[in-house]
């Protein structure tokens, strides 16, 4: 089994208390377990993709300029990582197993070139953390199980600012696409790497 961490939208505009379209306190909440996770990934060597929204709100086309406020967009600071996590990707970034893609749609996948790197590479596995649960998140775990990845989320390092989506959304993960829900503890390090 070859694995990949998929990091999903976890900046300031979906977690800072100010941000243009924040989970708030529900996305603060999970960041000590996020960053920490991730951090053992990336030193385990594992390949790490932060797939992180880039959004122009001037393009008319783009159907979320309609449903939400204008949010990660290009250019601005509410697209860095937030908190700790945005020192450990620079710290790591220049690292060959370390990916940055910019994504225009809730899917990692949709309009991205994520499926041929993961296979290029072997990977069979993918874990997935970030925001939003029940939107980029799902949309993302939805495309991955339709391509044939075997599907693990990161209970405790995802977050919604809704809370009944979320808790569906995690129903659905592991009832639905068959995903394993972890909940990281201590000593559970050597179970994932």
């Amino acid at each position: 089994m070859k694995k990949a961490l998929i990091s999903i939208d976890y900046t300031n505009d979906f977690v800072a208390t100010d941000g243009k379209l924040t989970t708030g306190a529900a996305g603060q909440a999970i960041e000590q377990k996020l960053v920490e996770f991730t951090k053992d990934f990336i030193e385990a060597g594992n390949y790490t993709v932060f797939a992180i929204d880039a959004h122009d709100p001037n393009d008319a086309y783009h159907p979320e300029n309609k449903l939400f406020l204008p949010h990660n967009v290009i250019g601005t600071t509410g697209r860095n990582l937030y908190g700790s996590l945005n020192s450990l990707y620079e710290k790591n970034k220049d690292a060959a197993t370390v990916y940055w893609i910019d994504k225009r749609h809730y899917s990692a996948f949709s309009g991205t070139d994520l499926d041929i790197r993961l296979r290029e590479r072997g990977i069979t596995d993918l874990y997935l953390t970030g925001v939003c649960t029940d939107i980029c998140v799902l949309h993302t775990a939805v495309d991955a199980y339709n391509l044939g990845y075997q599907l693990h989320i990161v209970k405790d390092a995802v977050a919604s600012f809704d809370e009944v989506g979320h808790n569906w959304a995690l129903t659905h993960f592991q009832n639905t696409l068959g995903a394993e829900l972890l909940e990281l503890s201590e000593g559970e390090k050597d179970e994932y790497f």
